[in-house]
């Protein structure tokens, strides 16, 4: 059987840089460290690194609670330290009394500077403090690239991994029915919309699941999809119960507070 059956067709190419990362590790026996990964890549990854058993995954994003980590697949008797992940946390310095800075124009400022997504870890927004985790890799560059933010001018300074802010994270859980599987009834179900709203909100580009983009409104999905809908906010499917008597979804999801 392909590993490829056990995942969607869209996510056949990181499947291949998966493989390829622990093909590496079985013939070098080095351990090989990957670029921040999202929390559905992280998943896909321990599937296919798990299928070896002298192997190991660790994951470390910079501090407890973030969603973007990076992986060090390495050998089982491998000893493993946080410094082998190669992270810095980045404090943004800008005129607070006259400016308030947001996770989008943050996130929007570091992508402007030509690096993937996968370079930089979560960001972190508190009051009128503002962090993000990068590898330490690009760490000069960015200092002498982002100089601004939206319009407020900006330095960066390197903190310690234990001053970053620390994240608090709650999910209200429901249990929840649906006539199908389909992205536009799952939306339906879990933000309380019309059917028609759902698919207006998909085919309008403001729809993700698990961090990516998706304007098919037919997409099924899954256990443990992460939806986030912007206006909305972000929900989670815990799990699929299986079918009611009239032949509907049965699911447990949870809100984001």
């Amino acid at each position: 059987m392909s590993i490829y059956q056990h995942f969607r067709p869209e996510e056949r190419e990181f499947i291949d840089r998966a493989i390829h990362w622990r093909e590496y590790v079985e013939t070098t026996y080095a351990p090989r460290l990957t670029e921040f990964l999202d929390p559905r890549e992280q998943q896909i990854l321990k599937a296919i690194v798990g299928q070896n058993e002298e192997l190991y995954c660790h994951f470390f994003g910079g501090t407890d609670g973030v969603e973007r980590k990076r992986a060090l697949i390495c050998p089982d008797y491998y000893q493993v330290e946080k410094e082998d992940f190669q992270i810095g946390l980045y404090e943004i310095n800008y005129p607070k009394k006259f400016i308030t800075i947001e996770h989008r124009q943050v996130l929007g400022s570091l992508m402007s500077l030509g690096l993937k997504r996968g370079k930089f870890g979560d960001i972190l927004i508190e009051g009128d403090k503002v962090q993000f985790f990068a590898g330490k890799e690009i760490a000069d560059y960015v200092s002498l690239q982002l100089d601004s933010i939206g319009k407020a001018s900006v330095t960066i300074n390197e903190i310690p991994l234990e001053n970053a802010i620390q994240i608090t994270e709650s999910w209200t859980e429901e249990t929840s029915t649906v006539s199908s599987l389909r992205l536009d009834a799952v939306i339906s179900a879990l933000y309380n919309l019309s059917r028609q709203k759902s698919q207006n909100l998909i085919q309008n580009g403001l729809v993700k699941v698990n961090w990516t983009l998706v304007e098919n409104k037919s997409f099924e999905c899954g256990e443990g999809d992460v939806i986030s809908v912007r206006g909305y906010g972000r929900s989670k499917i815990f799990s699929i119960e299986g079918k009611t008597k009239k032949d509907k979804w049965r699911m447990i999801a949870g809100r984001q507070k």
